[in-house]
């Protein structure tokens, strides 16, 4: 199976997989910022990328289910937003440079080198002053059995981050155990990285 057949599948209930709020450290991590234009990627079913329309931000989202898409399409009806939900892969997504106040990351789980060029793109996709945000599961994540992929080479460290997102300055980056509860699927203690870096003005 495809992963995009595979997150087709999960989100082909009319219920949301992950719930409808945003994810806590997201919305945390923006609550200061400047309200800009913002891109979220994997945005799966919307709700990171609706609630910052919410919040004021103009915002893209990428996600390769068109069931996904169509969820956040919903939503951001419900919610009476806008948001620019594109249908696409991120191995050949293009993040235009220069481009971004604000690009977000939960809980994208990729294999390492398409990472690491995803990341190289997004340090050029910043506007300088811009802001990146990440919250992804790390590889001791496994044994809690609380949400996740089940393969260590598609979740990231914050020793790996630090190097895939060089010329960015980190002003948040950790490794935390932390309780998550969001929808049916990420539920229960969680152990996970967090970046919150800005290209320098």
């Amino acid at each position: 199976m495809s992963t995009r057949d595979f997150w087709n599948e999960k989100f082909a209930n009319a219920d949301y997989a992950y719930g409808t709020d945003p994810n806590e450290f997201l919305a945390a991590s923006v609550e200061k910022l400047k309200r800009g234009t913002a891109l979220s990627l994997a945005e799966g079913e919307g709700r990171n990328a609706v609630w910052l329309a919410q919040q004021g931000f103009t915002v893209s989202s990428i996600e390769q289910s068109e069931k996904g898409v169509a969820k956040t399409l919903r939503l951001a009806l419900q919610r009476g937003v806008i948001v620019m939900a594109e249908r696409g892969e991120l191995e050949t997504c293009h993040i235009q440079p220069n481009s971004w106040d604000l690009i977000v990351s939960i809980y994208a789980h990729t294999p390492q080198e398409l990472r690491r060029k995803l990341h190289r793109q997004v340090v050029a996709g910043l506007k300088p002053g811009g802001v990146f945000v990440l919250e992804a599961y790390t590889p001791a994540q496994i044994p809690n059995n609380t949400g996740g992929p089940k393969d260590a080479s598609l979740m990231p460290t914050a020793e790996l981050l630090r190097s895939e997102l060089n010329g960015l300055v980190f002003d948040h980056i950790a490794e935390v155990e932390r309780n998550v509860v969001e929808g049916s699927l990420h539920t229960g203690t969680a152990h996970v990285v967090q970046v919150v870096a800005h290209r320098a003005p």
